[in-house]
């Protein structure tokens, strides 16, 4: 018996000792200030002082998808609608359930080119590190006309046809947007267009696959008269959709330092001199397949995508309006975020986590970032939490085991705006 309750009180000793963990949102108590960069220089608790930042955050670089951190860049939808121009008769495109099924193949092979990404050719004999684009093109149906699946035919003898060159080319003519674009304010609208009749009729003129990037539309022609099969234009789509996110020809001093330089010599690769080693598949030059990007324009393209001040923004899927659970990005070693972001999930900073955020972060509604007893944020001066949607998320929580708590830096005047748990001014006394 004696034994018994000494084990008995030894246990209740053991229970009364074990610390406590706590989970709250954060208050004025767990901020350390940091005036001065570097985060080990004098530090202090203090309150935070908000102000608006400018929407420039990091270089192209900073946009680059981490191989090891992929979840830390979500995948870009970018909206599409695709229209077939067609004379009265019928007789000049595609139209009805044929273009339809024309458009699945195509975005079909136009996102599988995205999601894999292609070895570069070139530099030949030295390849770049291969990275995932992280974008996907998503046929959008206007919901007006459910039953069209956001493939239209329009049927117009004066708007009808494209010309690429001469004198009487339209290619940069935006009519045809003008009359039958829809959703343009959140879709980006592709119009399929077969050269003018008069112009296949000239010996000099070649109707191919050709296209342009105009007044935030794609126009593209050549499609329905050389009779390929939908596979065959995949580079031709992604090409333009390149240009509507601010990429140019790779051979116009495009600011990327991997991408080739000239103009290609080379429509594909063959065992001839110079095409052996001179052919490149880069996605902004004329080649046979445009299939490959590089880190450059992947991080400019996703750069552009992430900028609140670009126009073009307004046709990505806003998929950081809505909380996503499964979306939950967790930090388990030292991450620094220099580039804007538009998260879909939580945020969560395990043990031994260490986050710097320097720039634009975008919280979905409703969500958290929880701080984990022995993790540390880092906000700093040019840090921005807010929600990019015009909606409220919950906050920043901290939670603790005795006096080990996650740990939260502010340095310099970082913003944390449209949050429903706000940290508390200390109380003057």
């Amino acid at each position: 018996m004696h034994r018994f309750l000494f084990f008995i009180s030894c246990l209740i000793g053991l229970l009364a000792c074990t610390p406590k963990r706590v989970t709250r949102f954060a208050t004025s108590q767990d901020i350390w200030r940091v005036v001065d960069s570097p985060v080990d220089s004098s530090s202090q608790r203090g309150p935070r002082i908000v102000s608006f930042r400018p929407d420039t955050y990091g270089t192209y670089r900073d946009y680059i998808p981490d191989t090891s951190n992929l979840d830390h860049y979500p995948v870009r939808e970018i909206r599409i609608n695709v229209h077939f121009m067609n004379t009265t008769d019928s007789a000049s495109n595609y139209y009805g359930k044929e273009a339809r099924e024309f458009v699945y193949g195509w975005l079909l092979s136009a996102n599988k080119d995205l999601k894999e990404n292609n070895q570069s050719w070139l530099p030949y004999g030295d390849p770049l590190p291969l990275i995932p684009t992280r974008l996907k093109l998503s046929l959008t149906t206007h919901p007006d006309y459910p039953e069209a699946g956001g493939v239209y035919s329009h049927f117009d003898n004066e708007l009808f046809y494209y010309i690429h060159r001469g004198r009487n080319q339209n290619l940069y003519d935006t009519r045809v947007f003008e009359k039958y674009g829809l959703q343009r304010d959140s879709v980006l609208n592709i119009f399929v267009m077969p050269h003018h009749p008069d112009s296949i009729a000239s010996p000099t003129y070649a109707a191919n696959g050709v296209g342009v990037a105009v007044g935030g539309g794609i126009k593209i022609a050549g499609l329905y008269e050389t009779g390929q099969p939908a596979w065959g234009y995949r580079g031709i789509l992604n090409h333009e959709v390149g240009h509507v996110y601010s990429l140019t020809h790779s051979w116009l001093n495009d600011g990327c330092p991997d991408t080739p330089s000239g103009k290609n010599p080379c429509w594909n690769r063959s065992k001839d001199s110079p095409c052996d080693t001179a052919a490149t598949n880069n996605v902004m030059e004329y080649n046979a397949l445009q299939n490959s990007w590089t880190p450059c324009q992947i991080g400019k393209v996703r750069q552009r995508m992430a900028s609140e001040d670009f126009r073009y923004r307004k046709y990505i899927a806003r998929k950081w309006c809505r909380l996503a659970e499964h979306k939950t990005i967790t930090i388990q070693d030292s991450v620094t975020w220099r580039g804007a972001k538009d998260l879909e999930g939580n945020l969560i900073i395990a043990e031994g986590g260490y986050l710097r955020v320097e720039s634009r972060i975008s919280m979905p509604p409703g969500s958290t970032i929880t701080i984990r007893p022995g993790g540390r944020l880092i906000l700093g001066p040019t840090a921005r939490l807010h929600n990019a949607c015009g909606k409220t998320w919950e906050g920043i929580i901290v939670e603790g085991v005795g006096r080990r708590m996650g740990q939260i830096v502010m340095e310099g005047k970082p913003v944390i705006e449209q949050v429903r748990n706000p940290i508390p001014e200390p109380t003057k006394t």
